[in-house]
């Protein structure tokens, strides 16, 4: 998979916006991790949700990846219920 899978067509303006800058955040893995989370679950976040990833988003790639991974610990304000969604999302392709 290269890329979303996912229409925008039916999202409000902001999960448009935000579909897009989880598969365009500048390294690959983060744009398979967060677009993949994204694709799957946009339309179902609540405002609350939406405001999680918007600050997760804000972080560079190399230290959510970290955290991601387990390397490092985010800030408590970025490290909620949300990220530990996208933490646990099967990232690998399935029919492969």
């Amino acid at each position: 998979m290269t890329g979303t899978t996912r229409s925008s067509r039916g999202l409000d303006d902001r999960r448009k916006r935000l579909l897009f800058r989880c598969w365009h955040r500048g390294t690959r893995e983060m744009d398979l991790i967060l677009g993949r989370f994204a694709d799957a679950e946009i339309g179902n976040l609540s405002d609350a949700e939406l405001t999680e990833l918007e600050l997760l988003l804000e972080v560079n790639d190399p230290d959510l990846y970290a955290a991601i991974i387990g390397d490092k610990v985010l800030p408590a304000d970025a490290a909620g219920a949300l990220f530990a969604r996208i933490k646990a999302y099967p990232i690998a392709d399935r029919d492969v």
